[in-house]
């Protein structure tokens, strides 16, 4: 489990925690958070842990419990991608680049939270998933649920899909009513408990024009066959419509215990229920088409998907500067926007044909977006 002290992170021990005996922990890895991290190698006795800030390791080395080894350094978490059958990549942001082609290159199922991975590196993901063991399950709801539809048919069958949005905090209000909310409002997501950063991107709905470019990765589909609609309820989590009519959808209430647990089970599925519906009560179903006006952050991602190469790497590099941004209180949250588009105008047009390209199309990106903040924001 790595990236073990986010919300995946703790979400999966969850889920480990209530099928004892069935799943052994080898190897916890995180950033910086060496209390939590501690705590949790208490709980279910790692052989290994990770910690990429190496400075903070001694202390850590004192915390964990006898015969827990450490591993230390900035490629901690892509050394323990190899020390067992199933990883869970939750580490946020491009950092988990290097644990989704660990994972892959070393033959395992990989449980992929990490959205980053595919958007920012998929063409070179790609071949990987083609090493002998290698499997990739997604863990974010969404797309967990399009691999769930897709169990319905084939995919030359396959019409369209459908992700759905919840709207985040701001669903309904305008580009004019959207000027000056702050962070606190930003934060304060009606249906789901995620981390800062994906909670402002699930408010920009920069966090669902990703997940278009992740689609388009995991499954093959082009972008004009992939829609986003608006359903506040996040009951239903995406759909799939076959060339003879039919749409399959998945639907739960939000927990993303059930897309990690179906990770973890898959093919078969785990005897604990998590979002489970009441047919019983009453409740209603709503969709609507998202405003791109209020929030082009969609429409910016369907453009760099379809510019294809490194604008994908580039578009989330600069997004994540903008993000950081906001949340210290230096840009609005309409700058968000307004700063990605800035930066996209000004991708150099590179191709994503290597690790080493995508590196350094998300270096020039942050290098480029943190320029226009320092333009705007003197």
């Amino acid at each position: 489990m790595l990236g073990s002290t986010g919300s995946i992170g703790t979400q999966t021990l969850d889920v480990i925690a209530r099928r004892p005996g069935e799943y052994d922990v080898e190897a916890l890895g995180a950033h910086s958070n060496i209390e939590l991290l501690a705590a949790q190698a208490e709980a279910v006795r790692p052989r290994v842990v990770g910690l990429v800030d190496d400075r903070r390791a001694a202390e850590l080395k004192e915390r964990l419990p006898v015969g827990v080894e450490l591993e230390a350094g900035p490629d901690a978490l892509a050394a323990l991608s190899t020390h067992a059958d199933v990883v869970v990549n939750g580490v946020v942001g491009f950092a988990g680049l290097g644990v989704t082609l660990a994972a892959l290159a070393a033959g395992k199922r990989l449980a992929l939270a990490n959205k980053e991975s595919l958007i920012a590196a998929g063409p070179v993901v790609a071949p990987l998933r083609d090493t002998p063991g290698a499997e990739l399950i997604p863990v974010d709801s969404e797309h967990c649920a399009v691999h769930q539809c897709l169990r319905a048919g084939t995919r030359r069958g396959l019409s369209s899909i459908v992700l759905t949005a919840s709207g985040g905090p701001f669903r309904g209000r305008s580009a004019d009513e959207l000027e000056l909310v702050t962070v606190e409002d930003a934060l304060a997501h009606p249906t789901w408990t995620m981390g800062p950063k994906i909670t402002i991107d699930s408010s920009t709905l920069m966090n669902k024009g990703l997940e278009v470019i992740e689609a388009h990765e995991l499954f093959g589909i082009t972008y004009d066959r992939i829609g986003v609609t608006v359903h506040p309820q996040s009951v239903v989590h995406s759909m799939a419509t076959f060339t003879d009519g039919a749409t399959i959808a998945q639907l739960s209430e939000p927990d993303m215990r059930l897309p990690i647990g179906y990770a973890l089970a898959y093919p078969e599925r785990l005897d604990v229920a998590f979002g489970a519906l009441d047919f019983a009560s009453t409740f209603s179903l709503d969709f609507s088409p998202p405003d791109l006006e209020a929030f082009p952050c969609l429409g910016l991602a369907y453009d760099a998907g379809r510019a294809g190469g490194t604008a994908p790497a580039w578009l989330s590099a600069a997004n994540e500067v903008s993000v950081e941004a906001f949340l210290a209180g230096r840009i609005r949250w309409s700058d968000i926007a307004a700063n990605n588009a800035r930066a996209l105008d000004r991708w150099d047009g590179s191709a994503a044909e290597s690790v080493a390209a995508v590196l350094a199309a998300d270096g020039a990106a942050r290098a480029v977006a943190a320029q226009i903040i320092d333009e705007v924001n003197p």
